[in-house]
C-alpha cells in the first residue's frame, strides 16, 4: 500500500500522524500543501469523497482572519476556492491510502485503517 500524508511541516497535528507513522514503521510520502499547493481536481475530488465541510479547516487562524462576508454562505466553490487560494485552510494530515482518504489524527482510526 502506497501511503501519502498530506499537509503543512510544522503543524503539531502533522507532527504527531507522522511520529505515529515512524513509530509504526509504516513508509509514506509527504506533501506539502504550503509549499507545493494542492491541484483543483486532487481537492475537488477530496471534497467529492469527504465532503467541502470536512476539509475546511474553520478553526485555523487563516480562516479565522478571513473578513467575515468571506466566512458566511459557504458552499462547496467558495470553499474550494479558499482552499486553493490558502492551502493552511485544508484540515490536516490529510492521509491518502490509495482507494480512501483520511483526514485529521487519532491513532484508533489510523491503526484500523493501516492494521495488516
Amino acid at each position: 500500500m502506497t501511503v501519502t500524508i498530506h499537509g503543512i511541516r510544522n503543524c503539531d497535528t502533522m507532527k504527531k500522524a507522522m511520529a505515529w507513522l515512524d513509530a509504526h514503521a509504516i513508509a509514506y510520502a509527504f506533501h506539502d500543501y504550503k509549499l507545493l499547493g494542492v491541484e483543483r481536481k486532487v481537492l475537488e475530488s477530496w471534497c467529492d469523497e469527504l465532503g467541502w465541510e470536512t476539509l475546511l479547516n474553520r478553526a485555523g487562524t487563516t480562516f479565522r482572519k478571513l473578513p467575515e462576508q468571506a466566512r458566511m454562505a459557504l458552499d462547496r466553490n467558495k470553499a474550494v476556492a479558499l482552499m486553493l487560494a490558502q492551502p493552511s485552510m485544508v484540515k490536516r494530515p490529510v492521509l491518502d491510502l490509495g482507494g480512501r482518504r483520511l483526514v485529521g489524527f487519532k491513532p484508533e482510526v489510523y491503526r484500523a485503517a493501516l492494521a495488516g
